[in-house]
């Protein structure tokens, strides 16, 4: 299995989008400063995830996710996540 997968810093007040297939330990690695692009926004909260079968499908979602209209998607499925959230709680 394949992940793709976002990150956000309260610190930088980004997010990161990668993809990988061990989600658990890439996600240590960005924390534990392992990876440089990341080491300047310790601590990240995975706040998506997606499942893909193979590498390519995943590949192709993370580069959409990363260009102007995957943002946007991203920004508003987030947005309806946490309304939906808030409404609940």
């Amino acid at each position: 299995m394949y992940y793709i997968y976002a990150l956000w810093s309260n610190k930088l007040k980004k997010r990161y989008i990668g993809f990988t297939e061990n989600i658990e330990k890439r996600f240590k690695e960005h924390n534990a400063g392992k990876t440089p692009f990341t080491k300047s926004g310790i601590p990240w909260t995975l706040i998506y995830h997606e499942t893909y079968k193979d590498k390519y499908s995943a590949r192709k979602r993370e580069i959409f996710l990363k260009s102007g209209q995957g943002r946007k998607y991203l920004d508003d499925m987030l947005q309806k996540a946490v309304r939906g959230f808030s409404a609940e709680g």
